[in-house]
């Protein structure tokens, strides 16, 4: 799937919830159901910078594609990157670097977080980016040594 397939994904799926109070709860589940993050992986370089609580992000590229993987020390923040996850996962650097984010508007996250909580969310979308621009440029070097 495109990530804006995904992204419509999530829009429908959260068109289901009427109330923002069941809308979080969705996301306390979504968090849940992350796989378990390797406690190794849980050091300073994997903290996501500008969250109020604690994310760590790990990203690895498999047959030209992106997969991460993540925890948070709170139950929201976790939904969250959860969320981010499924959107940006298994998806090429390139389409990461071009793909906007405008379901996060569309689902009212953005607005419904508080304003620490809607930085950090600002700050994962970065990172992910972040992540994608890197093994970007690292295919980029790689295919052209010679």
């Amino acid at each position: 799937m495109t990530i804006q397939e995904i992204q419509q994904q999530v829009a429908d799926d959260f068109s289901l919830f009427t109330d923002w109070l069941d809308k979080y709860a969705y996301l306390i589940e979504l968090g849940k159901s992350l796989p378990p993050y390797d406690e190794k992986n849980k050091v300073a370089q994997n903290l996501i910078q500008g969250c109020q609580s604690r994310v760590w992000l790990n990203a690895e590229l498999v047959d030209g594609k992106l997969f991460f993987t993540a925890d948070s020390d709170a139950i929201i923040t976790k939904g969250i990157v959860s969320l981010l996850i499924r959107v940006f996962s298994g998806q090429t650097p390139q389409d990461i670097i071009a793909a906007n984010t405008e379901f996060i508007d569309r689902i009212g996250l953005r607005e419904n977080l508080s304003p620490t909580r809607a930085n950090g969310l600002l700050s994962m979308v970065k990172q992910l980016k972040l992540y994608a621009v890197a093994f970007a440029a690292k295919a980029s070097c790689g295919s052209t040594a010679t």
